[in-house]
């Protein structure tokens, strides 16, 4: 009987645990933008999304889910694969701020279904599969770069701004500072190529950054023209 009732107790604990583990599986989000201008503006260079040459404005990477130490969970369920039915009303707005830059060209769907597979499968036990993409948007909407870096007059005309004033820019804007990621063109100028703000686990509340991925920018940075 207290062997019966010991592996009873051990089971209970287990399925406690394993509990806990689903609802507390990532800390907070990373919202990720990035420049069209500067993506292209490499020796990588861009192909333009089926759709056509995307407005000149941020795009979005992805919303990634991260633990506070920096690191992040990646590709957590492998059964959970991309279903585009599940976007298919969001489709059209997933085109103008979701799009892919990636070559050769393509309508977008291989882009996100890496984003949903190795990143929003690790955000199901807040957002499933609509949500994590409606909610993506919603973020877009929020979070409007480059108004926040035009109310600065900071704009993309090819022009360099302080790495500085582009923080704080976007802080005003958000309320939070943000990561800020370079990469370099041709002439191995440093340029504003994406911008992490963080999210709670809601998805929906920005928040201080637990961490900020490190930053590979100049002090003085390009802001390449689209």
């Amino acid at each position: 009987m207290k062997s019966n009732f010991s592996l009873l107790s051990k089971l209970l604990i287990l399925q406690y645990l394993s509990l806990v583990c689903l609802a507390q599986d990532f800390d907070f989000f990373y919202f990720v933008q990035q420049w069209p201008g500067a993506y292209c503006d490499t020796k990588q260079s861009c192909c333009y999304p089926k759709t056509g040459k995307p407005a000149a404005d941020f795009g979005i990477h992805g919303l990634w889910p991260n633990y506070n130490d920096g690191s992040w969970p990646s590709n957590c369920d492998p059964d959970s694969v991309f279903d585009k039915s599940q976007i298919s009303e969001l489709q059209s707005s997933m085109d103008k701020y979701w799009p892919s830059l990636s070559c050769p060209s393509s309508n977008g769907f291989r882009f996100w279904s890496h984003e949903w597979e190795k990143h929003g499968t690790c955000a199901e036990s807040e957002l499933d599969q609509r949500e994590y993409f409606e909610t993506a948007l919603k973020l877009k909407e929020k979070v409007n770069l480059l108004q926040f870096l035009k109310d600065a007059d900071i704009v993309p005309d090819d022009g360099f701004y302080s790495l500085d004033s582009i923080s704080e820019a976007i802080e005003k804007g958000t309320g939070f500072t943000p990561g800020i990621e370079c990469n370099k063109d041709s002439a191995r100028n440093s340029q504003l190529y994406q911008v992490y703000v963080c999210v709670d686990t809601s998805g929906f509340n920005l928040i201080k950054c637990p961490i900020l991925p490190r930053s590979r920018c100049d002090s003085d940075i390009q802001f390449p023209k689209f």
